[in-house]
């Protein structure tokens, strides 16, 4: 997803442009601080306490450079709007909160308005297209029958949570302003691999190939996971 995200940044900006990032739901901060490291000034909003403290860890790990381009927020990112101006930022990021937000539009609505004309939206969604892979794939019928027609699913730390389909999203995007540029899959073919699995001498090769599938009709749109990116108007 790395590659994906620096491949629209790249085609839309001029190379060595320092951008405006908001990265709502950043977890530990993987990708605020790959991207403070490539010079952009960056923002993290989350609002796990664990994770704020993990991603506060590894920042201090950093050089003082690095660690002057990030600023960390300890919010929900549904409070864009009290913290920032609308227009405040060139990219802002989302990726794999909206699986946890019952009702979406509104929070997206509030992201779009973050974004200055021209900036980029880049969302990580559950694939709700295609629910009944994993379970099929793990021989087990009856879940992947039951996730056909549903959006419901239960993640691997045992929630229950929901997904998103590209026709909705592609609607929504449309709705506030942000149409959808380019979309991707992510997980095609390793969706299945257990956590904690050791990464293979040949992963160079995994990543081409997850990279290529990504961006390729059929597979794209049955990964796990799509990558949607929209751009404001």
């Amino acid at each position: 997803m790395a590659r994906q995200l620096d491949e629209q940044i790249v085609g839309r900006y001029p190379v060595g442009q320092r951008l405006r990032v908001l990265d709502v739901g950043m977890g530990q901060g993987t990708q605020a601080l790959r991207l403070a490291r490539a010079g952009h000034q960056v923002t993290g909003v989350e609002q796990d306490p664990n994770m704020i403290s993990a991603a506060r860890e590894a920042l201090s790990a950093e050089p003082e450079g690095i660690r002057e381009r990030v600023r960390l927020v300890q919010s929900d990112g549904r409070d864009t709007g009290v913290h920032f101006l609308p227009g405040s930022f060139d990219v802002v990021l989302c990726h794999g909160v909206l699986m946890y937000v019952e009702e979406p539009d509104p929070l997206l609505a509030g992201l779009a308005r973050m974004l200055a004309p021209g900036g980029l939206l880049s969302l990580l969604v559950r694939n709700a297209d295609a629910l009944a892979m994993r379970p099929g794939l793990h021989a087990d019928w009856a879940g992947a029958l039951g996730a056909f027609d549903s959006v419901s699913y239960t993640n691997r730390l045992g929630l229950d949570v929901r997904a998103d389909r590209l026709s909705t999203l592609t609607a929504t995007l449309a709705g506030i302003g942000a149409p959808l540029q380019a979309w991707y899959g992510v997980r095609v073919f390793t969706d299945t691999v257990e956590d904690g699995a050791e990464v293979p001498a040949d992963v160079e090769r995994l990543l081409a190939c997850e990279e290529r599938a990504g961006r390729t009709d059929p597979y794209r749109g049955v990964a796990a996971l799509l990558h949607l990116c929209g751009v404001r108007g």
